[in-house]
């Protein structure tokens, strides 16, 4: 796959390039390339990401971070079998606990939540730092919610770090779970408040909070752009200062005579025809892989080989 001229391979994370340093120069220098190219597309791009994903697999595939990156990619493109088996691999090649909320929720991808919940409850979470286990906690929650447990949801959610005043990475998230996860009860007023929570703590943008709460509130959005966007339908019946000037205009307008020919008699001009009504406006549709919507509901899979190979780690669905 091609690769802009700009991209040196440098990009990469320093621990990344340690990794590599095992390789021969030339084929280290290929590898970070690509790998620096999945993380380029992953968020808008995820199939190109993945495409270049499987071509650093291919030339390194006994590197860690290569199989996590392809892991990832996998993930980004909702093929959570393969996701789970290179999280498996890369977890075995480098013995870190740090994959095992984003590998509980490919489970949930899998239409696996019980397995997904079994894992929130081993003591590879005690070893997480402090985001891992808020990770942990939504991928919980979301597997509640998949197994129909939409108030044990809520309780799962309900922890010290969401009752925090600190803003971290993660709260944003976390207060914009719990919003969905209260309004899935029907309690509307509170996912409101915490629906602008998280609108507070989302400098990033990594959540829809603003929409959910137009939604909320029964706004709807037009595109600003669009010429028509004030202009509404001409009902029948409605009175003249209600429609557009250019309606007015035809109704009123002098019908055009034709020059007569010499010797014939004149000829009648064509009525003009009536004005049409302006089409209504749509809405504009409401914004909706991983990052953009990290909440999202996961859509389940082909089951997978059983091997030892809304909420989720690493911009989880939920």
């Amino acid at each position: 796959m091609p690769i802009p001229e700009d991209v040196t391979g440098q990009e990469i994370d320093k621990s990344v390039r340690q990794e590599l340093q095992s390789l021969p120069k030339t084929l280290a220098e290929d590898v970070a390339r690509n790998l620096v190219m999945v993380a380029r597309l992953l968020d808008s791009e995820p199939e190109q990401a993945y495409g270049y994903a499987k071509v650093a697999f291919r030339l390194a595939s006994r590197v860690a971070a290569v199989r996590e990156a392809l892991g990832f990619a996998a993930y980004a493109n909702e093929k959570y079998s393969e996701a789970l088996a290179e999280f498996r691999a890369a977890r075995r090649m480098t013995g870190s606990v740090e994959l095992w909320p984003v590998m509980a929720d490919c489970e949930r991808g899998l239409g696996r939540p019980e397995r997904a919940l079994a894992m929130a409850g081993e003591p590879e979470v005690h070893k997480l730092d402090k985001a891992g286990q808020v990770e942990m906690r939504l991928v919980a929650a979301g597997a509640r919610r998949d197994m129909g447990q939409a108030e044990a949801a809520v309780v799962t959610l309900q922890s010290p770090e969401l009752a925090s005043n600190s803003l971290q990475p993660w709260t944003a998230r976390l207060r914009y779970a719990y919003a969905d996860a209260l309004l899935a009860v029907g309690r509307e007023d509170e996912a409101r408040e915490w629906f602008g929570k998280a609108l507070e703590a989302d400098q990033s943008g990594s959540t829809d909070a603003s929409d959910r709460l137009a939604e909320l509130d029964g706004v709807e959005f037009v595109d600003a752009l669009d010429p028509e966007a004030d202009e509404e339908p001409i009902e029948p019946g409605e009175p003249e200062e209600a429609r557009t000037p250019d309606a007015r205009d035809a109704d009123t307008e002098e019908p055009a005579v034709q020059e007569p020919k010499a010797g014939a008699e004149d000829v009648k001009a064509d009525e003009p025809g009536e004005a049409s009504g302006v089409p209504e406006t749509e809405a504009a549709p409401q914004p909706s892989t991983f990052l953009d919507n990290p909440f999202r509901e996961p859509q389940p899979g082909p089951a997978a080989e059983d091997t030892a190979g809304q909420d989720g780690s690493h911009d989880q669905r939920d």
